[in-house]
């Protein structure tokens, strides 16, 4: 996994957002019929005689959500020329993964509600939501064995191994009012944009094109899932986020220190350090989470957080720079910035 750093804010404000609104459809519209393929292998890998197997994995993976992931196999796939069936398989396995990791997330941080909808856990308790995020992953090792490349079981099942890494890292992380900017970035190169990276890795792998342009693929990926987390993080303290069907201060309520709050700690007065000492280490109290929003607002960090997404946006689209022009290659950049203007 490659180290990420972040630049200081004061540089990233120079980069600007994008001047239109950018949209997903683009690139779902080039790979719609295979989606179509997909989201069909997806339920049929699904199946299982025990009835809430399908009945739980169903819920959440009928629950919402742009299928990001598999979409970027299968666009990747797409610029790389390849037109079989594998990456169909492999954009299944992709979004297994996924999904097991959101029933392990959701019960991790004893969450209630994702996309407005009650969370696995919260209609099925805990151990359900875990057995059924094993049987997910279960699923996804089946399809990357049938696929019978060992390039793309070593991507994929060490994607596996990395975000369960960045997870446990996170876990640990919990309270931590010390946590420096590059272990938060370490965490979230790990439990989200490992799969960003490997998603799109395979859909060159696929295509059998060289290393050059699977690293390529890969780093856009990389930087993409970067700047996807970060607008996340940002929007957990935006009342953007209530659209989204989330509650507000998720994250501080859990004492996750991201960079909203990492970067209003680094700028904050003796007072406001012991504010956020208390907060963080889970001795918080009515009032507490409307004073961070207006600490966090005071310093700008909200802002400071969009700026350093549109950074990795920007590395996610030079990556882009080793393929040449095409509509797949143009849609890719627009999920680039669909993924950031979420923030708008």
């Amino acid at each position: 996994m490659k180290e990420v750093t972040l630049s200081a804010p004061t540089e990233l404000k120079n980069i600007a957002p994008a001047q239109q609104k950018a949209s997903l459809q683009p690139l779902m519209n080039i790979v719609k019929s295979d989606l179509d393929d997909t989201n069909q292998i997806i339920l049929d890998r699904m199946h299982s005689d025990v009835e809430l197997i399908p009945t739980l994995a169903r819920h959440l993976i009928a629950a919402g959500g742009k299928r990001l992931r598999p979409v970027l196999t299968l666009g990747a796939a797409k610029l790389c020329g390849y037109e079989g069936d594998r990456a169909k398989k492999l954009a299944a396995c992709v979004e297994f993964i996924h999904t097991a990791t959101l029933l392990h997330d959701d019960v991790v941080d004893e969450s209630n509600l994702r996309r407005g909808n009650q969370t696995a856990n919260a209609l099925w308790g805990n151990q359900a939501s875990v057995l059924v995020g094993d049987f997910l992953f279960s699923r996804s090792f089946q399809l990357m064995v049938e696929d019978g490349s060992l390039e793309v079981l070593r991507i994929l099942s060490g994607a596996s191994a990395v975000i369960a890494e960045g997870e446990v890292l996170q876990l640990m992380n919990v309270g931590d009012i010390t946590l420096t900017e590059e272990s938060y970035f370490k965490v979230i190169a790990a439990k989200t944009a490992a799969l960003f990276t490997a998603a799109c890795e395979v859909g060159a792998v696929v295509a059998d094109r060289s290393k050059k342009e699977i690293e390529a693929l890969g780093d856009y990926g990389t930087n993409l899932g970067i700047a996807f987390q970060l607008i996340d993080d940002a929007l957990d303290y935006s009342s953007e986020q209530q659209s989204l069907g989330k509650a507000i201060g998720d994250d501080f309520r859990e004492g996750k220190v991201t960079l909203p709050v990492l970067l209003a700690i680094r700028k904050a007065t003796p007072e406001e350090t012991k504010f956020w000492a208390r907060v963080i280490e889970d001795n918080q109290k009515d009032g507490d989470l409307e004073h961070a929003l207006e600490l966090i607002e005071k310093h700008g960090t909200i802002e400071d957080t969009f700026a350093s997404a549109r950074k990795y946006g920007a590395l996610a689209k030079e990556a882009l720079n080793t393929f040449e022009d095409s509509d797949v290659k143009s849609a890719l950049i627009d999920a680039v910035d669909f993924a950031i203007e979420r923030a708008y």
